[in-house]
């Protein structure tokens, strides 16, 4: 163990931020659900309960991602309500564990590294199922997640076009502003979830809903949606029509989105899914699945997060930290 293995880091929402960026982050999750499919990741349980006091989530992910990569663990909780405040839903921390000693490597924002860490694995997603000439996106929410998403997206598409819809629309609008600026490309605020959706050939939702806000009927050929709001059993971002039309039903990891993701565990109740459907990213990136077969194509992809995911992210933030000196006596502002 080297004397910087000795050193615990402790990062900031800002600092998390400023070393993970976007590519980065992409090159994490590509990691991640590589070595899930592979088998060479520990990925336990994850803990989702939802509270008997209000509409927050508390959650608990641990995993490992290799043996050079300590073990990590992230407790946080997802609060709905600060959506209407401007504040990101989700808040957690991270630690992170010397893969050796097992001692306390790092503490760091987790807000910061879920926000990357599922847009990133987004991005992962469409960059294996969407249709090689997709260039418009429909987005669906107008929070962190949703910006988040669209900043992913383009670095594995050539993005000309997104259309923006939430239910507020001074927030949409705003969103709509903020990525024409950013993206430096045609950002639209539209009136209604069908209007940001029908006709283009990438949707991702990023919303909390308990109800369906993207529907089979608007979907066109070759469209691929990704949703990362059915995270919990009792959340369905998409309807059953999207399901049934979708020629592949990729997730995160099918145990876990048959137990988590809403319109999965209902698709598998009513019997319009076999649990043998369910396609792994993983598998995916290997080869050793199909997701597209063909340019027409539709695709859904179901992501409830998984902890080799902040795995993975985590420590793209410290070997990133540790590149740049912090807790050495360099300077912590990254």
């Amino acid at each position: 163990m080297t004397e910087t293995d000795d050193v615990v880091l402790y990062l900031s929402g800002h600092q998390v931020t400023q070393l993970l960026g976007i590519d980065a982050a992409i090159a994490s999750q590509r990691a991640a659900f590589t070595a899930l499919d592979d088998g060479t990741a520990d990925l336990p349980g994850k803990i989702m309960e939802p509270s008997g006091f209000d509409d927050s989530v508390v959650l608990a992910y641990v995993a490992r991602l290799s043996a050079d990569t300590g073990a990590v663990a992230k407790f946080g909780s997802v609060n709905p309500g600060n959506a209407a405040a401007g504040l990101p839903t989700v808040h957690a921390v991270i630690n992170a564990l010397d893969p050796v000693t097992g001692r306390l490597a790092a503490v760091m924002d987790g807000t910061a590294v879920t926000t990357l860490r599922t847009a990133a694995g987004s991005a992962v997603a469409f960059d294996a199922l969407a249709t090689a000439d997709s260039e418009e996106l429909g987005l669906i929410g107008s929070g962190t997640q949703a910006l988040a998403h669209a900043r992913a997206v383009a670095r594995v598409r050539d993005l000309r076009a997104v259309r923006v819809w939430s239910p507020t629309p001074a927030r949409r609008e705003r969103a709509a502003e903020l990525l024409a600026a950013e993206l430096g490309i045609a950002v639209k605020a539209v009136a209604s979830a069908e209007e940001a959706v029908t006709g283009l050939p990438m949707v991702a939702a990023c919303t909390l809903s308990s109800t369906p806000v993207v529907r089979g009927e608007w979907l066109a050929p070759g469209c691929t949606v990704v949703s990362v709001g059915s995270f919990e059993r009792t959340r369905s971002e998409v309807d059953a029509e999207v399901v049934r039309r979708a020629a592949a039903v990729v997730v995160d990891d099918p145990d876990t989105a048959a137990g988590h993701a809403g319109p999965v565990v209902d698709a598998l109740r009513s019997g319009l899914l076999e649990a043998e459907d369910l396609i792994p990213l993983g598998g995916v990136l290997t080869g050793r699945r199909e997701g597209r077969t063909s340019p027409d194509d539709i695709v859904y992809y179901n992501s409830v997060g998984l902890g080799i995911q902040d795995a993975a992210a985590a420590w793209a933030v410290i070997d990133a930290a540790r590149e740049a000196g912090l807790g050495q006596g360099a300077s912590d502002e990254a």
